[in-house]
């Protein structure tokens, strides 16, 4: 096979797995599904892998050797969503949100629950120049009565939108944070020597407070940990002003609304990309959290940072990433888990 067809091959892989990642439902609290499509992407790839008792999929690869760490890696799967709360007379159902949803982005948005079933949102009628509120909203899942709804109270659903392939640039429905999942995955895989024992954890319920990760670092007690998650730009029209931008490079976070991360992991990641040639971006996010955080703050304190892949559309129904940044975050993270590392 030429080199070109190789590359061909890789690229169509690529594409393959994060359609499937992005394209499998799994709100806060539901994660089933897309923790089962990991595990079947995973297998083989690791030398122990196990489910912990909060639903956090956790893969071991390597040991520890005496110029080692145990380093944490952790994308969470998880994505926001809603949840019933309230089917009218008429079969209409109500709910809240799981995590940040905006109502602007909801109406006439699709959806589908957990067990399958598809709906529609719909909105009351608004006075003029008037904003929705969650409240205003409503989900038509077909029914024409309470009796013959196909979801009760408590039922969860996501946002269903198809992937969209254009080109440089990617779309879909939950890059934040399949897209993460995508180059932990790539990394676990392409990960064939590290004097490092290294745990990937793919994290529930991030999106509802960083519980997933939290546990799962308390269990690990790594020496060091990185979250890996989506990030804001500022290269659109009239946005907010931030020097993260599309096919820049993956950023290495600073410091967020959560947490500011470790100086020393900063600097590890900013040298690492310089000596591998890998174009990157430094990232100061305004608002925001990662399961950074809850990594830093385990047990006794863990150092701790954050690999951005800068995303436009952050929490709508067509988040965007480039497919350049995404390949780069992958190299990136295998350099930095191939190599002893000094935290000095």
């Amino acid at each position: 096979m030429s080199i070109e067809a190789k590359k061909i091959e890789q690229d169509d892989a690529l594409l393959a797995l994060i359609k499937k990642m992005v394209e499998t439902p799994g709100p806060s609290g539901q994660e089933q599904l897309i923790r089962a499509a990991i595990l079947e992407e995973i297998q083989g790839s690791a030398d122990e892998i196990r489910t912990d008792a909060m639903g956090n999929l956790i893969a071991r690869k390597g040991s520890k050797q005496p110029n080692g760490l145990r380093i944490m890696i952790s994308a969470h799967m998880d994505e926001i969503g809603l949840m019933v709360t309230h089917v009218d007379e008429d079969g209409f159902v109500r709910f809240i949100s799981i995590g940040g949803v905006s109502p602007l982005t909801c109406i006439g948005g699709r959806v589908i629950f957990m067990n399958g079933q598809r709906g529609v949102i719909g909105c009351e009628r608004l006075e003029p120049n008037a904003l929705p509120t969650l409240e205003k909203l409503f989900i038509d899942v077909g029914a024409t009565s309470r009796e013959d709804c196909p979801v009760k109270v408590g039922d969860v659903c996501g946002f269903e939108r198809p992937f969209l392939d254009l080109g440089k640039h990617l779309v879909a429905k939950s890059m934040d944070n399949r897209i993460s999942v995508v180059v932990a995955i790539e990394a676990l895989r392409a990960l064939k020597a590290s004097p490092h024992e290294v745990y990937f954890v793919f994290s529930v319920q991030e999106e509802v407070g960083l519980r997933g990760s939290a546990t799962a670092a308390y269990g690990l007690d790594p020496d060091v940990g990185l979250a890996v998650d989506v990030t804001r730009t500022g290269d659109t029209p009239r946005t907010a002003k931030m020097e993260v931008a599309l096919d820049k490079g993956p950023a290495v976070k600073v410091r967020d609304s959560s947490f500011i991360a470790d100086p020393r992991v900063v600097d590890w990641m900013a040298t690492t990309a310089k000596a591998a040639d890998i174009p990157y971006q430094m990232e100061v996010l305004e608002a925001g959290g990662t399961d950074g955080r809850s990594i830093q703050l385990a047990r006794a304190g863990v150092p701790a940072g954050c690999l951005s892949i800068p995303c436009r559309y952050i929490h709508t129904p067509s988040e965007m990433v480039s497919r350049m940044d995404v390949e780069n975050a992958i190299r990136l993270l295998v350099e930095l888990l191939s190599h002893e590392v000094k935290l000095g």
